[in-house]
């Protein structure tokens, strides 16, 4: 059965909207974040990954904490225990029918994607111009030198807190924990997609609580832009956007898809 077929008529005609708007369009922005990566079977994890539904893990200590950078610093172990199960969780999954989508819109579109996911999906899918804004956790670095890395799991990893094997200084992901500021790179990329005024932007499997995330949605009208929602529940940005899609990522970008042709 086709992802068309299996909506209901009134998201058929948003996705009817939406590949209409996407039709006149040459420059895309795509915003996406764990709604898109839990078609593939990870969590929609709180803040930085964490798998929790609640603010504690089951040592007592906040999420916020443990994956912020300040208890990192003091007590690297605590932040690698959290991190190596939120990896756990991760390994064995890949990229979904929505990230090959939008991999292969690269191909229709001059397509940016924005992600707060740190899978590497949309990399790995094929997407050529991604800004991790919150890094990939697949990627390692020295705290102290410039020594870096990149790994398919944390198997082979020290027990603990990983070395660096050029200094042997505390290795960390390339992501950004709780109270750490965004990465530079990802912020000029981040400006310079907005100062390029997309044609479109899709907001796809992500609440948008940042403001980050919701401005490219926000002003998109303002430069003459059109905005899509993709999520199953109402958002931050709901009231904002022209065309609302109540479905899954990957079936929405999916019969997006297909009705673009």
């Amino acid at each position: 059965m086709s992802a068309m077929k299996s909506l209901p008529d009134d998201i058929q005609a948003s996705v009817d909207a939406a590949a209409t708007a996407l039709r006149q369009a040459r420059r895309v922005l795509a915003i996406t974040g764990a709604g898109l990566s839990a078609d593939s079977g990870l969590p929609t994890y709180r803040g930085v990954g964490g798998l929790y539904e609640d603010s504690e893990a089951e040592d007592g200590v906040s999420i916020e904490v443990a994956l912020s950078g300040d208890r990192f610093r003091t007590d690297p172990a605590v932040t690698w225990k959290h991190l190596r199960q939120i990896e756990s969780a991760c390994r064995g999954a890949a990229p979904n029918a929505g990230h090959r989508v939008l991999a292969g819109w690269c191909e229709r579109f001059d397509i940016t994607v924005l992600t707060q996911n740190i899978d590497g999906f949309h990399g790995s899918a094929g997407s050529n111009t991604v800004i991790e804004m919150h890094g990939n956790y697949r990627r390692l670095l020295c705290t102290t030198c410039e020594w870096r890395s990149s790994v398919a799991d944390y198997a082979a990893l020290d027990h603990g807190v990983p070395r660096c094997p050029a200094c042997e200084a505390v290795v960390r992901p390339d992501v950004v924990l709780f109270g750490e500021m965004l990465p530079d790179a990802a912020l000029d990329q981040y400006d310079r997609v907005m100062a390029s005024t997309p044609d479109v932007v899709l907001s796809v499997g992500t609440t948008s609580v940042f403001p980050y995330i919701a401005a490219p949605v926000q002003w998109c009208r303002q430069w003459g832009g059109r905005s899509v929602e993709i999520n199953p529940g109402r958002t931050e940005v709901s009231r904002w956007v022209d065309i609302r899609i109540a479905a899954p990522a990957a079936v929405a970008l999916s019969a997006i898809d297909q009705r673009l042709g």
